[in-house]
């Protein structure tokens, strides 16, 4: 946001240029035509004329000094020079002629050359204005004779932060005296009006004189609001010198003079990261005091600052550990925004210096170390979940093997039978789950087998699949009667042992391996297949009952039939009928009926198992299983061959 330049150029600048050096001859110049320069420009009647040159010097191109230097070899020349007025007091008689303004610069050391304070304008403090301002210990001034023809006084020095001039000393003392900046001398011997220090709001204090105002830090240094550079500030010394120039247009005007030339010019940078001649420096100071654009940077600025930071930094706090990354990163960028904002509206509107950056910087930083706490924290409760999700997977192994090892492996079981071959497979939908079979001998003769589902998936159904499938044998053991008889007497131990309200679909059955008589009952379970030798599969539709604890009792009917030599069942869970692939397509009693028609005569009961098992596996193509997976099959041979003796 530069401060545009006014429209009506008062303040011009006549630069002592590289055109002039040549055609004039180097720097420095005899004061005659200093003088002589001062004179065209006065023809003019400019407001006032500021020179932002020094001559703290005697001009060693004086009559005088000339005639020191001739004096053995041209006595006659030497006593007609020294009779001639010095070209020191050539210049102090043309800066009379024009209201003018000359310069003062403060060291930070006394020069003996000039003790004493300078030369000042009358300055009044109200309050305690002048508490805080900056004491020069020294200080360059003019040549008495030059220094005698100024109307005012005004101070030169500029102070660089980083090479930048961002600050001008608008005013400082020198001991007893107060000088203020060549602007404001320049305008307020202009306008013949006298210069007012007081305190200002926010422990600032404000220059005034005639109807402008200049605020600045209590030490006298103002902030001033810079333009671009512009070439149409400056006017050719060379075409004033000769005559070029139309001095009428500098009628009224404000007028300084100083040095654009190579090696003379001191450059500043200015916040607007451009180079400018340091008398352009003056000139841009003037035109901010004629168009009231200076900056105020309020003591106060720092802790408000602050302020901004730790509220900032509090909610940042707050509230990232609680939102999402996405969420914390807008938080933080809508900060930034309205601080950035802020500062804006109170530079573009009230002049004021509020610095967005440090605040931003610090909540920044809040927000890394808070994010970094939140990453820590997350990868600490990621390292807890994977360590409790290995624990669970450990555990649910040893789950998987202990619920394997409660199944009977009828190979192992009925190694020694050669009346009846039996196979068995269960495969989880998880890694453990409710699906249960067993079988074993009730006597020599008699071969009990289940196959049973437990309401629900995981591991409780598979804790309550141990305790169904321990009391179903305990109730096939001591049991006398009929299967539905066991499953009723099951259904009152399971019911009694039930917190969870589970219910278990059962499909029990007990073959005579002497007789290939078969009773079976059926608890609302998945119905079993069989397949006589030169025959089809079909399903052994009998009627049944409910699960098991949905009802708190009921006399579950017994169903009998007689295998014929080489028949088999196949009893299995709907997790085989039920299965689905991509399509949300089911594998269904059908597709059933024609992979178990696929096996030959002589099929045993592993061959049943692998052959529907893959079907299902190819059939699914890799989705994920809906339910557990059991199948058990049971191939009766016949009856026992005469003369041999069963090994169990």
């Amino acid at each position: 946001m530069p401060r545009e330049r006014p429209a009506d150029d008062t303040v011009v600048v006549v630069a002592i240029d590289e055109q002039a050096l040549a055609r004039h001859g180097q720097w420095p110049w005899p004061r005659d035509r200093v003088a002589e320069l001062v004179s065209r420009i006065a023809a003019g009647h400019p407001a006032v004329l500021g020179l932002d040159i020094f001559f703290p010097e005697p001009d060693r191109f004086s009559p005088a000094s000339v005639a020191a230097r001739l004096a053995s070899r041209a006595p006659e020349v030497a006593e007609r020079l020294r009779e001639l007025p010095s070209n020191d007091a050539l210049l102090g008689e043309a800066l009379r002629k024009v209201p003018s303004v000359l310069g003062v610069a403060g060291l930070e050391t006394l020069d003996p050359r000039f003790a004493g304070p300078p030369r000042s304008p009358p300055v009044r403090f109200l309050g305690d204005a002048q508490e805080g301002l900056r004491n020069y210990p020294g200080h360059l001034r003019n040549v008495p004779e030059i220094d005698a023809g100024a109307a005012g006084h005004g101070l030169y020095s500029v102070d660089l932060e980083d090479g930048v001039a961002r600050r001008l000393q608008m005013i400082a003392r020198f001991d007893a005296a107060t000088v203020p900046s060549l602007s404001i001398e320049m305008i307020r011997v202009a306008l013949g009006a006298p210069l007012t220090v007081a305190p200002a709001t926010g422990g600032t204090i404000v220059l005034r004189f005639g109807d402008y105002a200049v605020p600045a830090q209590p030490d006298g240094r103002a902030y001033l609001a810079y333009g671009h550079t512009a070439p149409e500030r400056f006017i050719p010394a060379a075409e004033v010198l000769d005559g070029r120039f139309d001095v009428s247009q500098l009628k009224g005007r404000l007028v300084l003079v100083g040095f654009t030339g190579l090696g003379l010019a001191d450059r500043v940078g200015t916040p607007l990261g451009e180079t400018v001649y340091g008398v352009e420096n003056h000139a841009q100071a003037m035109e901010a005091i004629l168009q009231g654009r200076f900056l105020r940077r309020l003591p106060a600025a720092p802790r408000l600052e602050a302020v901004a930071l730790l509220a900032f930094g509090f909610v940042l706090f707050f509230l990232v550990p609680r939102l999402k990354a996405q969420r914390s990163a807008a938080l933080l960028a809508g900060g930034i925004v309205v601080l950035v904002g802020a500062g804006a509206l109170a530079f573009r509107y009230a002049g004021l210096l509020f610095d967005p950056v440090g605040p931003s910087l610090g909540a920044m930083a809040v927000f890394l170390v808070m994010q970094a706490g939140s990453l820590a924290e997350a990868q600490r409760q990621r390292q807890q979940l994977r360590e409790q999700a290995a624990r669970m997977a450990g555990e649910l192994d040893a789950a998987k093997r202990i619920q394997m090892g409660l199944l009977p492996d009828p190979s192992e079981v009925l190694a020694a039978e050669k009346r009846v071959d039996v196979a068995a497979l269960l495969e989880p939908a998880r890694t453990v789950g409710g699906d249960f079979y067993d079988c074993f001998m009730l006597d020599d003769r008699r071969l009990f087998f289940v196959v049973a589902d437990v309401s629900g998936k995981g591991l409780p159904a598979s804790l309550f699949m141990a305790s169904a499938k321990s009391i179903l044998k305990s109730a096939a053991l001591t049991v006398q009667g009929s299967v539905g008889g066991v499953l009723a007497r099951a259904q009152d131990e399971i019911h009694r042992e039930n917190p969870e309200s589970l219910f278990v679909t059962a499909l029990a059955g007990v073959l005579d391996l002497d007789t290939g008589e078969l009773e079976y009952a059926n608890a609302g379970h998945e119905p079993a297949w069989s397949h006589e030798p030169r025959g089809r599969p079909e399903r052994l539709d009998a009627s049944g009952g409910p699960p098991l604890c949905v009802l708190d009792t009921y006399a579950y009917p017994s169903t009998r039939r007689r295998l014929v030599p080489g028949e088999w069942l196949l009893a299995l869970s709907d997790g085989a009928t039920e299965a689905m692939n991509g399509a949300k397509e089911f594998f269904g009693a059908e597709r059933l009926r024609t992979s178990l028609g696929w096996l030959g005569e002589a099929t045993s009961a592993v061959e049943i198992i692998g052959r529907v098992r893959d079907d299902v596996r190819r059939f699914a193509a890799g989705a994920e299983p809906a339910d557990d997976l059991t199948l058990l099959a049971i191939r009766w041979s016949g009856p026992q061959a005469p003369g041999t003796v069963s090994e169990r």
